[in-house]
């Protein structure tokens, strides 16, 4: 016999954890843009890839990035709040991640430690 309501808790409850490990983490990312500390990631350069970024592409990502963050109209205060923002966003889904592999193998290492 199938418990449906219990197959319908782990639906829903696995629907809602992913959507707030995403939107905490794309709340986080916003705000470090925000806060003028844009994340310039280098590509990596592989040698069967379709597309292979050269230097003078990357340092024109970056000082695109650079020119943006001077562009802010938003005070040090508010840049300095828009980071604390983002690391409390980054915060809340690093635990939300912990807590979902807590649910998952928590039990089962309380039962092999104890």
């Amino acid at each position: 016999m199938i418990d449906w309501f219990a197959f319908v808790l782990v639906l829903v409850s696995a629907l809602v954890g992913a959507c707030v490990v995403v939107s905490a983490y794309s709340l986080g990312i916003r705000l470090l843009t925000i806060s003028g500390r844009t994340p310039v990631v280098t590509p990596a350069e592989f040698t069967d890839a379709i597309t292979i970024v050269t230097p003078a592409e990357i340092r024109k990502a970056e000082k695109q990035a650079a020119k943006a963050a001077r562009k802010s109209p938003l005070t040090d205060g508010q840049k300095r709040l828009a980071l604390v923002g983002a690391y409390a966003s980054f915060a809340l889904s690093a635990i939300a991640v912990l807590v979902g592999v807590y649910l998952i193998i928590g039990e089962h290492l309380f039962k092999i430690f104890s």
